[in-house]
């Protein structure tokens, strides 16, 4: 006999899950959307695991809770978790919060479909077709293919093993027994997912041969050249290079001509990562910096970035027309891809990528697209570049701010150096002083809820700040505060 007490669960009353969600939207609104994006409130309520797991209280158990206690959990969720669209967190390459985006993420988490089939996505399929098409062509190729990943790391290890099965389609079949000694080239700048990708695919990590970089962060196509004649020396086989356009710390861009020019003579693949750089495309005044990407084989570009689409949306871009991507990842899972459908089978896309299910990444893009223009977006991101420039220069004007280098990108380096330190550059201990300043402060903004921002070591140097101008929301005013916020928390140090 069935328990005759009402549930908890909403299964069955439509009534009483509309009303839930409707309130769990109010108060997303509410939190997440008018506190979470005003500067007026906290970036974070800052709590030491151990408390925050008691406030929590994230035991499962086996009783269900009412819709009540449910909307207090989600409040309670949201209070504690950092607001990434703050106009004070410049913590990461991705933050801000663009309506449209976040009204096409609602839409596609509503719909809860795979962009596997056009049976049971044939919006997606068509759309996510018609964005890579011009993502490509803002690349600078009429034709080719793509798909979006679940990130820029996964795109850059697709790119890998793309270029590795176009010269060894055995593998395929016959795995690392079908494979000479490989070698793969990037910079010392590259982002970690190239090595890890390599360990990933089974080439291991000693196969990257890391190129060594100039003093802006720079790949030096010549010691690329020196690179690739001491991998054939040694017996190995190059297959591809990985530039970077954008760099995580120092938003350096690769020259692309020059890299090009080498893996032409070569027969490499070039691959380049512009997760972070790519969307400087969509900018006339700006877009020079990727000069010669149109020569690559593939293009990873996030434009959950500095376009603020949403996490997460990554692109994976190919020149190739040889429908590649299916060859290389596809398994004909006959359960799925059924080839006498009543469909163009073409449109079934999932065989183009290694996983099965895949979330729908293309419509916060193309809403956020149709609402803004591409000469929206372009002020977007000529905006950003033009805030960073106003913050360097209000930087020199500060005693004790020392910028790490010119930024030519939205990446700004810098020192906040004390009250303590300053003056005192040729102290043999400066160095080793100055770079326990940024933590410090660091957890001095976190815990007062101010703002966020990232600092690491960088090769000889001691930690410096990386301050990201990318959230569309920021004003003169904003980088005016970070100055001002690090002025007042240093004050003692």
């Amino acid at each position: 006999m069935a328990d005759s007490k009402p549930l908890f669960s909403l299964d069955g009353d439509p009534m009483a899950a509309e009303a839930l969600l409707r309130d769990v939207f109010g108060i997303v609104v509410d939190e997440v959307i008018r506190k979470g994006t005003s500067a007026s409130e906290k970036v974070c309520e800052w709590k030491e695991p151990e408390e925050l797991k008691q406030l929590l209280d994230l035991e499962l158990r086996s009783q269900g809770e009412a819709s009540e206690q449910i909307l207090a959990r989600c409040r309670e969720v949201i209070r504690y978790s950092v607001k990434t669209c703050h106009p004070h967190f410049f913590n990461q390459l991705f933050s801000g919060l663009d309506p449209h985006a976040l009204a096409g993420r609602i839409v596609t988490e509503s719909l809860n479909t795979s962009q596997y089939t056009y049976e049971i996505a044939p919006v997606f399929v068509l759309m996510e077709e018609e964005v890579l098409k011009k993502l490509r062509a803002l690349v600078g190729w009429s034709s080719g293919d793509g798909v979006f990943c679940p990130g820029g790391s996964i795109s850059n290890m697709y790119a890998v093993n793309l270029a590795r099965y176009q010269r060894y389609p055995d593998c395929k079949q016959r795995g690392l027994r079908a494979l000479p000694p490989l070698a793969l080239f990037t910079s010392k700048e590259c982002h970690y997912s190239i090595k890890k990708g390599a360990a990933f695919l089974g080439l291991g990590t000693n196969s990257v041969r890391v190129v060594k970089t100039d003093e802006r962060g720079k790949m030096v196509p010549e010691d690329l050249e020196r690179q690739i004649s001491l991998a054939e020396a040694e017996g190995a086989v190059p297959f591809l290079v990985s530039a970077t356009s954008g760099t995580t710390v120092l938003g350096a861009f690769d020259p692309l001509e020059a890299i090009a020019d080498v893996c032409q003579r070569h027969g490499l693949w070039l691959h380049v990562d512009a997760a972070w750089g790519g969307s400087v495309l969509l900018s006339q005044t700006h877009r020079h910096l990727l000069d010669g990407i149109q020569r690559a084989a593939s293009v990873a570009w996030n434009p959950h970035k500095l376009l603020t689409a949403g996490l997460q949306c990554s692109a994976l871009l190919l020149r190739d027309t040889s429908n590649l991507l299916r060859r290389c990842h596809g398994s004909q899972a006959s359960y799925l891809f059924q080839q006498d459908k009543f469909y163009d089978v073409a449109l079934d896309t999932g065989d183009k990528v290694v996983q099965c299910g895949r979330r729908v990444d293309c419509l916060k893009l193309w809403l956020m697209w149709k609402a803004q223009g591409g000469q929206g977006l372009e002020r977007r991101v000529d905006q950003a570049f033009a805030l960073a420039w106003y913050l360097v220069e209000e930087l020199k004007k500060r005693e004790g701010f020392e910028l790490v280098m010119e930024p030519e990108f939205v990446n700004v380096c810098f020192w906040f150096v004390p009250p303590s330190l300053r003056g005192k550059q040729e102290s043999p201990d400066y160095s080793e002083r100055l770079a326990k300043v940024a933590p410090v402060l660091k957890e001095r903004m976190v815990k007062e809820g101010s703002m966020m921002i990232g600092y690491q070591p960088h090769g000889t140097r001691g930690n410096f700040f990386r301050m990201v101008v990318a959230n569309p929301a920021l004003t003169q005013a904003d980088m005016d505060f970070l100055l001002n916020e690090l002025e007042r928390l240093g004050q003692d140090l």
